[in-house]
C-alpha cells in the first residue's frame, strides 16, 4: 500500500511524495490521518531548517498535531476497534528512566516525539494520509468528534499542563500574554477552570478576535495608541493579576508582565526562545512565582475528553484548513498571524 507524504529536505524545499506504508504489527494501528495542526516548530523546520540546537539533517516528514480514524488493527490492540475517530499524542517516553519511573513523562530521558527532528534518524510525523504508530499513542474520541478538534489536543494538552503548574485557577484575575493558538487556548482552560477575569494581550485583531471567542473577557492590541492607558490601569498599585500564562517569549512583552502581576502573583512561562534579559528586580521584590512549562504528560488524555464532550470549544482557532497539494500556501498562511490562528491540513 502506498501513502502520500509531506517531507521536508531543506528550508523552504517542502515535496509531496509518495511513500510505503508499514502494515501495522503487534500492538500498533494505521490511522487514516484527516487533519494535521501547523505548529510553530514546524514553520522553524520549515522556513529555517530547525530552531536552536534541533535541525533538519536529512528528510523529515513534518506534524506532530494529528488526528484521523483507525483503518487497521495489528495484533494484541484491544483498547481500540477499525473505524474509531483517535487523536494520536506525538509524546513517546521510554517509561523506564527515573522521570519516567517518578511519573515525570515529560522530561524522559529519552523522549521520542513524533515529527522531530533531535534525533538521528528523525521521528518522522504526522503530515501523511496514512501512518502507523503504537496502538498506545492513540486515544479514542467521540463517535462524531470533528477531526480538526481532535488534532488540537496535543497543544491543548500544552495549556492543560501550564495550568496544572499555575495551582487553583479558580476565581484568579488571569492575563494571557500572546494570542496565537496556545495563547488562545490558555484562554479556554482558564475559563474551564472557573478564572474570575481573563485579559488577553497581542500585536493583532484576529488573534486577539479568536482569544475573545475562546472565552477572554477583554483583549488589547498593544499596537494601538490607547493600549498605553489600558495597561497602566493594571500596574496600579504594584500590579492588578493574580496569574500569567507568558505565551509570546518576547523580550518587551516579559518586561511588561513583570509589571502587571500583583506581588506574589504567579508567572507560568509557556513561550520559549533563546536567552532573555530579566527584570529581576521585579521577580525578587514583588516575591514572584516565575515558572516554566513542558509540554505535557496525562494531560493529552484529558485533552480528548473535554473536546469530545465539548467542554472546551476550539472551533475559534482554527481559522483556515487547506488540502494537502496546497501544503506550501498553507504555511505561508500559518506564518502571517494578522490573517490566521490556527491552520490545518486535510488530508
Amino acid at each position: 500500500m502506498k501513502t502520500r507524504v509531506c517531507r521536508l529536505y531543506g528550508p523552504k524545499d517542502l515535496r509531496i511524495e509518495t511513500d510505503s506504508l508499514v502494515p501495522p504489527g503487534p500492538g500498533e494501528v494505521m490511522i487514516r490521518v484527516m487533519r494535521g495542526g501547523i505548529c510553530g516548530s514546524d514553520l522553524h523546520y520549515y522556513l529555517n531548517g530547525g530552531f536552536g540546537s534541533i535541525r533538519v539533517r536529512e528528510p523529515i516528514i513534518m506534524g506532530h498535531e494529528f488526528a484521523g480514524y483507525v483503518e487497521a488493527l495489528g495484533s494484541d490492540v484491544n483498547h481500540l476497534s477499525v473505524g474509531d475517530r483517535v487523536g494520536v499524542s506525538p509524546s513517546q517516553p521510554c517509561g523506564t528512566c527515573q522521570y519516567c519511573m517518578a511519573g515525570l513523562l515529560q522530561h524522559c530521558l529519552d523522549m521520542h516525539f513524533i515529527g522531530s527532528a533531535f534525533f538521528i534518524p528523525h521521528e518522522q510525523g504526522g503530515f501523511r494520509e496514512r501512518m502507523t504508530v503504537k496502538a498506545r499513542q492513540c486515544f479514542k474520541g467521540g463517535d462524531r468528534t470533528d477531526y480538526s478538534a481532535l488534532a488540537c489536543a496535543e497543544p491543548l494538552a500544552v495549556c492543560l499542563h501550564a495550568a496544572r503548574q499555575a495551582g487553583d485557577v479558580q476565581g484568579k484575575r488571569v492575563l494571557v500574554n500572546g494570542a496565537g493558538p496556545i495563547g488562545a487556548l490558555c484562554v479556554a482552560v482558564a475559563r474551564y477552570h472557573g478564572a474570575q477575569e481573563i485579559v488577553v494581550i497581542d500585536l493583532f485583531e484576529k488573534t486577539l478576535g479568536a482569544a475573545m471567542q475562546m472565552g477572554a473577557d477583554s483583549g488589547i492590541n498593544i499596537n494601538m495608541a490607547s493600549s498605553r492607558s489600558e495597561l497602566a490601569k493594571y500596574q496600579e498599585n504594584k500590579g492588578y493579576f493574580d496569574l500569567v500564562f507568558e505565551c509570546s517569549a518576547a523580550q518587551a512583552a516579559l518586561e511588561n508582565v513583570f509589571n502587571l502581576v500583583r506581588p506574589q502573583g504567579t508567572i507560568i512561562q509557556v513561550g520559549v526562545t533563546g536567552e532573555l534579559n530579566i527584570p529581576l528586580h521585579l521577580l525578587v521584590s514583588k516575591e514572584l512565582r516565575w515558572a516554566g512549562s513542558q509540554r505535557f504528560a496525562e494531560e493529552y488524555t484529558e485533552a480528548i475528553t473535554l473536546i469530545s464532550r465539548g467542554s472546551i470549544d476550539i472551533k475559534p482557532i482554527v481559522t483556515d484548513v487547506f488540502p494537502l497539494d496546497a501544503v506550501h500556501d498553507a504555511l505561508d498562511r500559518a506564518t502571517d498571524r494578522s490573517r490566521a490562528v490556527k491552520v490545518h491540513l486535510s488530508f
